[in-house]
């Protein structure tokens, strides 16, 4: 069997990056271990040189289990750029703190290999081993405040959590494996074209291998790691559990939904649209009473979890030109969310990193305190609740178009619910702007500065919100990537 070698260069070249970061921490003594934050950015910048070389080009390597499309290009791109972000809000905050920097950049590289293999992988023991390298590691840098029980506990429940959800994953896959015979995607949706498809058992099967993902995305009722892991971590290991490690448990959703299961959509599919209902209500009602910064982003993005759910809730059996919109829907949203997340967490960062404190009450005044920063927070704030001029309302008005596309009556009611939670959500989001413009700072609260590497993250993806607000076609041209998905 032939590798070819150029197809897994971005994964080869954060493979090197991984390397090099922990023989260099373990070279460098005192301060000089901050080195190894440019050195993984570094690596990451020549993993997107690769990826761009990839883009245009269909390539296929082990056989048939890796796929390098549009598609795969796409989340790729969208991953690194994820991490270079993640990058700049972690540096001043890892040198900062009592941390062990190497094996922070490690773990987390070492995650996002695991995520680059998601989008291209056309198997299912592939999909599981990608998807057990993201987790795995993000274990690890959940629990990374050692001394803090808080963190200890959060870290425990998401690994208890995670392993419940994997091996029900697990065994659906054998059950899966069992009826069809194959773990190859394409194969697994031609067995289930035939007469198997109406079997009890194997439908069940398929629910499982969903649920395991259900777990990456915090749905209902998997999302209870999430606000006790958000709030006990590390707030850059918070950012990524809430953005890349989410955009990679869709991106498998994807590939399992829309080509294994693809003949038995008529099944998960409303399961799934009520699934994202209960999500984005559930989520939307309970971050309402949060006073917690952090805990208000995690049940935020638990919603946000249930509105990227609704083109799932949309898919058909047969039905090509649903499941493609559905498909450029999702991908869109998670771009939007993945600039207006960061940006929140990185102001979150910034505020905590000065003040220690994290409470909503404590951003009173933030405008007068720090421009940049509290007009970061609400652009971000805004954008997340879908206001206009932001790539937030787009990424909702993008699910709206999905939904259009064959209109049902389930699709009206998915579409409804969407509108009236975008409402709720709203509120709790426009209480932090409020907090941040009309409420007076409380006395000593001291200035903040948030560092070059901090201002200059917060300063490209509150433009890139309002750019991608203004000029949503830089993202939305996606046709030709859902048709190579669609006909996989």
């Amino acid at each position: 069997m032939s590798i070819d070698f150029l197809a897994i260069a971005p994964e080869i070249a954060l493979t090197v990056t991984a390397l090099i970061v922990l023989a260099a921490d373990l070279a460098l003594r005192g301060e000089a271990k901050q080195l190894v934050n440019p050195i993984a950015a570094i690596g990451t910048v020549v993993a997107i040189v690769f990826t761009v070389i990839l883009y245009g080009s269909e390539r296929v390597t082990f056989g048939t289990m890796f796929v390098v499309d549009d598609y795969a290009v796409v989340f790729k791109l969208l991953f690194l750029g994820t991490l270079l972000a993640i990058l700049g809000i972690s540096w001043r905050f890892f040198a900062e703190g009592r941390y062990f920097q190497g094996e922070y950049y490690f773990l987390l590289l070492t995650a996002f290999i695991g995520m680059l293999i998601m989008p291209s992988a056309r198997d299912l023991l592939l999909l599981f081993v990608a998807l057990e390298t993201v987790s795995i590691p993000a274990f690890v840098m959940a629990g990374m405040r050692k001394r803090d029980l808080y963190s200890s506990e959060a870290a425990l429940k998401f690994f208890l959590i995670g392993v419940l959800s994997v091996a029900l994953m697990l065994f659906g896959m054998s059950l899966v494996y069992g009826f069809t015979g194959s773990t190859d995607l394409v194969e697994i949706a031609a067995a289930l074209d035939g007469e198997t498809a109406s079997v009890p058992l194997l439908l069940g099967s398929v629910m499982l291998v969903i649920v395991g993902f259900g777990f990456k995305v915090s749905a209902v009722p998997f999302h209870f790691w999430a606000p006790d892991t958000y709030a006990g971590a590390p707030m850059p290991v918070a950012a990524m559990l809430a953005v890349a490690s989410k955009a990679a448990g869709f991106a498998g959703l994807i590939a399992i939904a829309f080509i294994a299961f693809e003949p038995v959509a008529d099944v998960w599919g409303p399961v799934l649209g009520i699934l994202a209902i209960i999500t984005m209500t559930i989520g939307n009602l309970i971050a309402l009473q949060q006073r917690d910064l952090i805990r208000l982003l995690a049940y935020s993005s638990v919603a946000q979890a249930g509105y990227m759910l609704i083109p799932f809730g949309l898919a058909r059996t047969g039905s090509t030109a649903v499941n493609e919109a559905a498909v450029q829907a999702v991908l869109f949203y998670l771009v939007a969310y993945a600039v207006m997340n960061i940006g929140a967490f990185g102001v979150a960062i910034a505020v905590n990193r000065r003040t220690g404190l994290r409470s909503i009450r404590d951003y009173a005044g933030l405008a007068s305190r720090n421009t940049l920063l509290g007009l970061g927070m609400t652009v971000f704030m805004l954008s997340l609740g879908g206001a206009p001029l932001t790539v937030g309302l787009w990424a909702k008005f993008a699910i709206l178009q999905a939904v259009a596309v064959e209109i049902t009556l389930f699709g009206v009611i998915l579409a409804g619910f969407l509108v009236l939670n975008s409402v709720i959500a709203f509120f709790y989001y426009l209480r932090v702007v409020k907090t941040i413009w009309m409420d007076e700072a409380r006395e000593g609260m001291p200035a903040l500065q948030p560092g070059f590497n901090l201002s200059v993250v917060v300063v490209i993806l509150m433009a890139g919100t309002v750019l991608l607000g203004v000029l949503p076609g830089l993202v939305t041209d996606y046709s030709s990537v859902v048709s190579l998905l669609a006909t996989s």
